[in-house]
């Protein structure tokens, strides 16, 4: 376990304050196979039951019986053929000590267990399934079809785990500090070998095997490509090429799970050519800007479209973009070059909590997604920041081709885009910068002891 059982303990008498009332069932993940039963995939832990009772091994649950003041750690000891081919390993007992719960159960007694307390009353109140195999168990349990599960998930549930995992402790900053670490090793050896002729496919095999060296994993499979205007362009065996860009996007997870996820373009010739460099001082001077926005009581959503309106700015220096800045950005007509958010919350899950539901994640009672404009539909979070929150700041342009013959053909934002002009930046590709910054006090500060070159 990553903190002592007393941070488990309190997390947990919080969340039964929130709560009030019924069973708090927290699934943890099994084993998933890979292409047969005993070949399975690297295990991770559900980033709930790990943040309350901190235990990563497969096949056990938690319950907080509310009412009665009681938790549970449910699982099953190994067997001695377990033994023989993986070693010993603590006890669910044992287990449920380091975390500070009381009680162990069985797993062949939690469905009987959960039906009790339905009969008796109380509510189950349980999160958004993700895995197929918890869906199956949750559906022998609640008689809940795993199509109505999300639907059927507690909301008071979602809400409170919610605002208590995007508030960072100091304990989890430094985590997040140590995964930044890795990233950086991870994207200067990107750069390093950024030159015509290696692959994309050779400089992700090769910052994997940095996560992997330590004992780590990546946060997401690594984004390596030419095609920066391909939003998760993952890399293909093609060797780079002189004049082009690439687009590296990675991030480390730590053994606990705490994660980082940086974006840097280099330029594979070694210099930028003046277009590349115009398109490169842009998003730099966004990126730059969203830290001096970004503080406490500051709408994300502001910060987000304080970034639009000075992209936009300086695209109409370049010819890429006309007519009032305010209304073209009210139009979406941004959404051309930046279809994306700013950014989004990281912490346990490279996009934090996200299984949980972006709108309970990125958003609250004051402030409300709009899923029906281009691009600010991928908004994925607008509300208020406070102390301790952890962001990603990564502003970004794309030329996007398809993109740009259909809103030509339609006619859509005319007013504010000079097509004529985008039609020469069809071979661009895209540019992005991304850095993960930590909420404080007063504003907001990176994460990393070293900033990776940009």
């Amino acid at each position: 376990m990553l903190f002592d059982k007393n941070t488990y303990i309190e997390r947990r008498r919080l969340l039964k304050e929130r709560i009030g009332s019924g069973i708090i069932l927290l699934m943890g993940n099994n084993d998933a196979p890979a292409n047969y039963p005993n070949n399975v995939y690297r295990f991770r832990q559900d980033s709930s039951f790990l943040y309350f009772f901190g235990q990563h091994r497969e096949g056990l649950a938690g319950i907080i019986d509310v009412d009665n003041d009681q938790e549970y750690l449910v699982g099953d000891d190994i067997d001695i053929e377990d033994i023989v081919w993986f070693g010993s390993v603590a006890s669910v007992a044992d287990m449920a000590a380091e975390c500070g719960v009381a009680k162990t159960m069985p797993m062949k007694a939690l469905p009987d267990f959960v039906r009790k307390a339905q009969s008796a009353g109380q509510r189950i109140h349980f999160l958004p399934p993700y895995r197929h195999d918890t869906m199956i168990q949750l559906m022998d349990m609640l008689g809940i079809h795993p199509s109505k599960q999300r639907e059927a998930a507690s909301v008071e549930l979602i809400k409170a785990v919610v605002d208590q995992r995007a508030v960072k402790s100091a304990d989890e900053i430094a985590e997040i500090e140590r995964a930044c670490a890795i990233g950086y090793e991870m994207h200067t050896t990107a750069m390093q070998m950024c030159r015509p002729g290696v692959t994309e496919q050779d400089i992700a095999g090769r910052i994997s095997g940095i996560a992997s060296s330590r004992g780590c994993m990546v946060s997401f499979p690594p984004i390596v490509t030419m095609h920066g205007e391909i939003m998760h362009g993952y890399p293909s065996p093609r060797p780079l090429e002189a004049g082009r860009l690439l687009l590296c996007d990675a991030g480390a997870e730590t053994n606990e799970n705490y994660c980082s996820d940086n974006t840097r373009t280099v330029p594979i010739s070694g210099t930028f050519t003046q277009r590349q460099r115009e398109i490169y001082d842009i998003v730099a001077e966004c990126h730059d800007y969203a830290l001096t926005l970004a503080a406490p009581g500051v709408k994300w959503w502001d910060v987000h479209f304080g970034v639009c309106r000075l992209m936009t700015e300086r695209l109409k220096e370049l010819g890429l973009m006309k007519g009032d800045t305010d209304e073209a950005v009210r139009a979406g007509a941004h959404a051309m070059f930046m279809p994306h958010g700013l950014g989004h919350m990281m912490g346990m899950d490279v996009h934090d909590m996200e299984g949980l539901g972006q709108t309970y994640v990125g958003f609250d009672d004051e402030v409300r997604p709009n899923l029906e404009q281009f691009g600010t539909n991928c908004l994925r979070c607008g509300r208020r920041l406070q102390e301790g929150f952890v962001m990603t700041d990564e502003p970004g342009i794309y030329f996007i081709p398809a993109l740009i013959d259909d809103w030509k053909a339609s006619g859509h934002c005319a007013e504010f885009l000079n097509f004529d002009k985008l039609e020469t930046y069809k071979d661009f590709g895209g540019i992005r910068i991304e850095d993960d910054i930590l909420i404080t006090k007063d504003g907001c500060r990176y994460l990393g002891k070293e900033r990776i070159p940009y």
